[in-house]
C-alpha cells in the first residue's frame, strides 16, 4: 500500500510542479516580450497601456502562485490527516445514509468558500482595484458572496439529496441513474437560469438602441437563428470587463451585451461579435460539448462505482471507519490527477470551436475589420496578454491567442 500511496504522491507532486513551472514559463515570456507592441495593434496601443497590460498580468500569475500554494497545502492536510477525523466525526452521530452525505459534502463546501473569500476579496478590492476594473463596493461584494451560498446550499443540496437516494434504491446501476439526473438536472438549469438565478445577481434591460437590436435580430434571423429577447446587462456594477453572450436553451435562448462593451463598441463590432456567438450555435457546439462531457460522465461515474466497491481506497489512506463519502473525496483527489494529462485535448477542441465562430463570423457579416477591431478592443480593455507562452496556451487557454486569432481572421478575407 505504501509504495501505491508514494506513487500518487509523486504524482501530485508531479502536477503541481507542472502547474508552477508553466505559470513561471508564462511569466518570463511575458516580461520578456511584454513590452514590443504587435503589428496588430500598432496605433491602437501605446508602450504605457502594454507596460499596465504586462504588470496587470504578472501581479495576477503571481497572487496565483501565493493562492494556489495555500490551497495545495490545506488540501494535502485535508486528505492525508483531516479527512480521516471528519470521517470519524461525522459517522459517530449515526444519520441516515442520505442525511450523512448532505452533511458531509455540504459543511466541505463551506469549508472551501470561506478559504476562498480572502483571495476573492483580495483580487476584487487590491488587483482588479488597482487596474481600474473594479466598480463592486464591498457591501455589494457580501451581498453577492451570501446570495451564491444559498444557491450553492440549495442546488448543491438537491443533487446531493437526490444523488444519494439513487445511489441507496439501486446499488448496482446508480452510475446510470444517477447520471441520468445529473444531465436533466443540467438541462433543467440551463432553462430556469435565465429567468431565476441570473436575475438575483443582474438587472437586465431591453436594448435602448432600437435599430441596433433590428440589426441583430435581421443578422442571427440570417444566420436561422431565433433568439427570445436581446438584453443589456448592468455589469458595470461590478466591472469594466466587457462581454457578450447567449444564455438559455431552446425557445428561451437570448442575447446578453455588457453596458461596458455597448459604450465602447461601435454597432458593427457589436455585429460581429454576436455573430461570432451565432457561429457556436450554429456549428452546435454546445451540443458536441455537451456530448463529449456527458460521455466522459457516464464512463467516469462507471468507473467510481467499480472503484468505490471495494475498501481500497480506505485502506490506502488509512481511513478508519470506511464510508461511502470518505471514498469518494479520495477518489475525487486521484481524479483530479488523471484528468491533468487530458486538459490540452479539452483546449484543443474549444480553440477549435472559437476559429470556427470566427470564420462563421466573417462569412454571415462579410467584415474582417469590424472582428479584429473588436477583438483589439477588448483586449485592450480585458487587458489581455497578447504573448503567452505556447505551453502555457496549450494546457490554459480556451480560446486561440488574440493575435492568433487575430491572424486567422485577416487570412480569411485574402
Amino acid at each position: 500500500m505504501s509504495e501505491y500511496l508514494t506513487i500518487i504522491i509523486s504524482a501530485y507532486i508531479f502536477v503541481v510542479a507542472l502547474g508552477y513551472w508553466l505559470d513561471y514559463l508564462n511569466l518570463t515570456y511575458m516580461k520578456k516580450y511584454g513590452s514590443v507592441i504587435p503589428a496588430e495593434f500598432e496605433g491602437q496601443i501605446d508602450q504605457e497601456l502594454l507596460t499596465k497590460t504586462r504588470d496587470y498580468n504578472v501581479e495576477h500569475t503571481k497572487f496565483g502562485f501565493l493562492s494556489s500554494a495555500v490551497n495545495n497545502i490545506i488540501f494535502l492536510l485535508f486528505i492525508f490527516v483531516f479527512l480521516n477525523i471528519y470521517n470519524s466525526w461525522l459517522i459517530s452521530f449515526n444519520m441516515s445514509f442520505v442525511f450523512s452525505g448532505l452533511i458531509f459534502f455540504l459543511l466541505l463546501t463551506y469549508a472551501d468558500s470561506l478559504i476562498a473569500m480572502p483571495f476573492s476579496w483580495h483580487n476584487t478590492f487590491k488587483i482588479e482595484n488597482k487596474y481600474g476594473f473594479n466598480t463592486m463596493t464591498p457591501q455589494l461584494w457580501i451581498t453577492d458572496t451570501v446570495k451564491s451560498l444559498i444557491i450553492t446550499t440549495v442546488l448543491l443540496g438537491l443533487l446531493i439529496s437526490v444523488g444519494l437516494f439513487i445511489i441507496q434504491k439501486s446499488p448496482a446501476l446508480w452510475w446510470f441513474w444517477v447520471w441520468c439526473f445529473f444531465l436533466l438536472f443540467g438541462i433543467f438549469i440551463m432553462y430556469i437560469s435565465p429567468y431565476v438565478i441570473e436575475p438575483l445577481f443582474h438587472k437586465f434591460s431591453p436594448l435602448e438602441d432600437k435599430n441596433l437590436e433590428n440589426e441583430l435580430r435581421e443578422l442571427l434571423d440570417k444566420a436561422g437563428l431565433k433568439v427570445s429577447r436581446v438584453f443589456k446587462v448592468d455589469a458595470s456594477k461590478r466591472t469594466k470587463h466587457t462581454n457578450a453572450y447567449f444564455t438559455g436553451i431552446g425557445k428561451v435562448k437570448r442575447i446578453v451585451l455588457y453596458d461596458t462593451l455597448l459604450e465602447k463598441m461601435d454597432g458593427n463590432e457589436i455585429l460581429s461579435v454576436l455573430a461570432h456567438e451565432a457561429g457556436h450555435w450554429k456549428k452546435k457546439h454546445l451540443l458536441k460539448h455537451l456530448v463529449a462531457t456527458e460521455t466522459i460522465a457516464l464512463i467516469a461515474l462507471y468507473v467510481s462505482h467499480q472503484v468505490l466497491q471495494g475498501e481500497f481506497l480506505t485502506e490506502l489512506f488509512q481511513i478508519e471507519q470506511s464510508s461511502f463519502f470518505a471514498k469518494v473525496v479520495v477518489l475525487g483527489f486521484l481524479g483530479s490527477i488523471i484528468s491533468v494529462p487530458f486538459s490540452p485535448l479539452s483546449h484543443y477542441f474549444s480553440r477549435k470551436h472559437e476559429n470556427e465562430a470566427d470564420k462563421f463570423s466573417y462569412e454571415l457579416t462579410g467584415n474582417s475589420e469590424s472582428m479584429i477591431s473588436a477583438l483589439v478592443k477588448l483586449s485592450k480593455d480585458n487587458l489581455s496578454n497578447l504573448h503567452p507562452h505556447p505551453l502555457y496556451a496549450l494546457f490554459h487557454y480556451s480560446h486561440p491567442p488574440v493575435l492568433e486569432r487575430i491572424r486567422s481572421i485577416r487570412h480569411l478575407s485574402k
